[in-house]
């Protein structure tokens, strides 16, 4: 064998090896890599909560449930928490009727149920919170209202809820249990509504949520009666199966559920499931 002949099969070893080694290298380093987006992105990662939440909401829940919003979304950057407040019974008419909405909020358990039997609640409808009665009088309480029977009081203006929304039902329970006829001089579409007559002077005495005259900070003055004992409302809450953004919407259930949700609820007022 020549020299020259043993110099081209040294070369070509050194070649092969090297080959190799570049070979192995870019292996592991594609190894490194691959591992690296696993940790980042692979399906165990949990992905961000993006877009809005549209949640319709019993009016009662309006203060505690806005500031549920602004930590929601702090919590997660990206997202966004639109609500509809009103009375239950014209929100659960809304969704049976197509409107858009991720999360149902009522003031009623036979509410909940008119969106359950209507197929739009995906899963069982859960109660978050429950919420008694109180009257709402001005502030001073200058027609010395003390109990129910108080508001049946010649020329006393009384507002009630409607009969068809949850504090309407509520009140005419308590009223029915104490043997008291009332006619108010008006019915209202929510707890709101009702509460807003007597903060412009517009009525004496209305009959709402003990939530509703805290929220008030000392527009109005509240009574507590005994009947009211007998007639609180579970509030329900549930994902609704047409929603647009089912993920997030648990996420705002489970907020409101958890510790720091309820410390919120309590301290507008509501009582524990």
């Amino acid at each position: 064998m020549t020299r020259s002949v043993r110099r081209t099969r040294r070369m070509l070893r050194l070649a092969g090896a090297g080959a190799a080694a570049a070979l192995a290298l870019s292996a592991c380093s594609s190894s490194s890599d691959s591992s690296g987006k696993s940790g980042s992105s692979g399906p165990s990662a949990s992905p961000e909560l993006s877009g809005t939440v549209t949640v319709f909401a019993a009016a009662s829940l309006k203060e505690s449930f806005t500031a549920l919003g602004k930590e929601f979304e702090h919590r997660h950057p990206g997202t966004k928490v639109s609500f509809s407040f009103g009375g239950s019974d014209t929100l659960a008419a809304s969704i049976t009727g197509g409107a858009p909405a991720d999360v149902f909020a009522a003031a009623s358990s036979r509410t909940m149920k008119t969106v359950s039997d209507a197929g739009e609640a995906s899963g069982a409808p859960v109660t978050f919170v429950r919420n008694q009665l109180e009257i709402a009088t001005r502030p001073g309480n200058p027609a010395k209202v003390s109990s129910l029977k108080d508001l049946t009081k010649s020329g006393l203006k009384v507002v009630l809820c409607d009969r068809t929304v949850p504090c309407g039902a509520a009140a005419r329970k308590a009223l029915d249990a104490a043997g008291i006829e009332l006619t108010p001089v008006s019915y209202e579409q929510d707890v709101k509504s009702a509460l807003n007559k007597v903060e412009l002077d517009e009525a004496d005495a209305a009959v709402v949520y003990k939530t509703d005259v805290r929220a008030a900070k000392g527009k109005v003055q509240g009574v507590e009666f005994p009947e009211s004992a007998g007639a609180v409302n579970d509030y329900p809450i549930t994902v609704l199966k047409n929603g647009q953004n089912a993920e997030a919407a648990r996420a705002f259930i489970a907020l409101v559920r958890s510790a720091d949700g309820q410390k919120v609820l309590g301290e507008a007022g509501f009582l524990k499931p």
